[in-house]
């Protein structure tokens, strides 16, 4: 099953509550997970990597919390669960490192490699602010086979 990791989630839950509250000033990971009834350790951990590839900007001090690093119209879903999860791939045939047994004989490794290439393409292109906008998702992403 082709599924984002529970942290890829909250990393969007958090990017999207971000960009929809930039009036707030910060908020901390212990509001944010609040909230959306996530751990706070766990949602500290998330923004901590989201933090780490500039994605959010951390403030220390008795104001401190997170908010958006960049425009939320620059900051694609791909990124953020490329920050959490690391690259995404349907199988290991898609990565560089993509060797199997299989390989010699294998008819599914060039389907498999345009599939996940589109999957890529369309995390590339739906935006944090997108995403905020609450569009429907016919106008956030179209997929075309």
């Amino acid at each position: 099953m082709l599924k984002l990791s529970k942290k890829s989630d909250y990393a969007l839950i958090a990017l999207k509550h971000l960009a929809t509250h930039p009036d707030d000033g910060s908020c901390s990971a212990a509001e944010i997970a609040e909230i959306y009834g996530i751990s706070a350790p766990l949602m500290a951990k998330v923004l901590q990597k989201l933090a780490r590839v500039g994605l959010v900007a951390a403030r220390h001090g008795s104001s401190g919390g997170y908010t958006l690093a960049r425009d939320a119209r620059t900051i694609t879903a791909l990124e953020a669960i490329n920050a959490i999860d690391g690259p995404v791939s349907l199988t290991s045939c898609v990565t560089h490192h993509g060797n199997c047994n299989q390989t010699h004989t294998c008819t599914i490794k060039e389907p498999l490699r345009k599939v996940n290439h589109s999957i890529l393409e369309m995390l590339s292109k739906v935006t944090i602010s997108q995403m905020a906008d609450d569009a429907p998702a016919s106008e956030v992403v179209e997929l075309r086979v």
